[in-house]
């Protein structure tokens, strides 16, 4: 029996590739031929995408940050996203088992090691856990270990003690920024529970469950939606209220950021066990899913004044699928997986640069930051890397639970 891609896209679908045999997921709803149609889709994404990046990545000597006219931009230092390119070529080790791909990810991320000691940004988790983490994790050798460690040292540096947040952006000495927490670091955590664990050093883990205690608080909305930014006073750490950066307005939905919230929570839930992380996660995951178009792909920003009929955030769908199959697992809710599943189906349906010959990038149909006109319908490492994680979480699970510490 043949199914249509309508039908693919909005049925209960879920079915994967482990050890190249058709599996079906907990809780679908499709019959084995249907099972086996999803399996071939995520397969063939996957293989498209390995044969992208032997051709792409052997001439990459830093790291791309988006595209232009369909061609990699690149920045020396790796700008908040160089650990995505790494952790790409990982992905890609993990699927093929090509060792071309895990020599590249090592040289590539030992270019990021002048950013351990980096304390101007939030963003040291996307920098060194794609990368140098599970670096550690393959290879054992404690270079790795020693140096995530000590970006972990500097993202604490970030930490205001008043207010309980990491503060996002802006060196330490500028006032500016200083009250400013965004939705987006809950991603960055996760490098502090790696350095507690390492060094059995409590305060690292401490921090994160605070700002994310805070987040949780202060972010999420009655129904379960969240605002990319949350403003507090940075000397008492009071409350100022929602903002916004990329979304749309401070009272919208930035689907990117709602989707960092659903993976972020998930994380920190899986580290520390506390339920309220969990029961975040399940409300974000929740309202992200309600307002989810017919091909699951999000818009933008889910409240922008054009939505649902907006432009598509393909990055979004991506970071949404990882975060919606570990929640799956952790809240034993197959009906995320199912989601997450249709989703990395939409993608590979109608998200990939397949039809073009100069494309370097996997993923298309991505927006990075729509309020500033910037980067609007073009592709993103981090769109590639993540839905290569989520193709991996499926077909590929003990790989995957090696290289994420799930």
């Amino acid at each position: 029996m043949s199914i249509s891609r309508r039908t693919l896209l909005s049925t209960a679908a879920g079915a994967a590739v482990l050890g190249g045999a058709a599996v079906s997921l907990p809780g679908t709803a499709l019959a084995a031929t249907d099972n086996a149609d999803v399996s071939r889709t995520f397969r063939s994404t996957a293989d498209y995408a390995v044969t992208k990046l032997r051709a792409v990545a052997p001439a990459v000597t830093s790291f791309p940050t988006a595209t232009k006219f369909e061609k990699w931009v690149f920045a020396a230092n790796g700008d908040w996203v160089g650990g995505f390119w790494p952790g790409t070529l990982w992905m890609a080790w993990i699927y093929s088992g090509d060792d071309q791909f895990k020599n590249l990810a090592l040289a590539s991320a030992q270019k990021l090691a002048p950013r351990q000691n980096d304390t101007t940004t939030h963003d040291l988790g996307f920098l060194f856990s794609p990368s140098w983490v599970t670096a550690w994790r393959f290879t054992g050798d404690p270079v790795w270990r020693d140096g995530a460690i000590q970006a972990a040292r500097s993202l604490i540096q970030r930490y205001n003690p008043a207010g309980r947040f990491i503060r996002a952006w802006g060196a330490l000495n500028d006032p500016n920024q200083a009250g400013r927490a965004i939705m987006d670091t809950m991603m960055n955590l996760d490098l502090l529970a790696f350095a507690t664990e390492q060094t059995g050093d409590p305060k690292f883990l401490q921090i994160a469950v605070e700002h994310a205690t805070t987040c949780q608080q202060n972010f999420v909305r009655p129904d379960g939606s969240t605002p990319h930014v949350f403003d507090f006073d940075p000397v008492t750490g009071a409350p100022i209220g929602p903002n916004t950066v990329q979304g749309y307005s401070p009272t919208s939905a930035w689907s990117r950021g709602q989707a960092w919230g659903i993976y972020g929570f998930t994380t920190i839930y899986r580290r520390t066990k506390n339920p309220l992380f969990l029961t975040t996660a399940k409300r974000l995951a929740d309202f992200a899913l309600s307002v989810l178009t017919p091909d699951h792909v999000p818009v933008w920003d889910y409240r922008a004044p054009q939505a649902p009929n907006d432009i598509k955030d393909a990055s979004a769908g991506a970071v949404m699928a990882c975060g919606l199959l570990d929640l799956a697992k952790v809240a034993r809710r197959p009906d995320y997986s199912d989601a997450a599943v249709r989703i990395l189906t939409g993608l590979s349906k109608t998200c990939l640069t397949t039809k073009s010959t100069r494309a370097d990038a996997i993923v298309a149909r991505c927006t990075r930051n729509r309020p500033a006109e910037d980067g609007i319908e073009v592709s993103l490492p981090y769109a590639d890397y993540y839905l290569l994680e989520g193709l991996m979480r499926l077909m590929k699970p003990a790989e995957v639970a090696k290289a994420l510490a799930l």
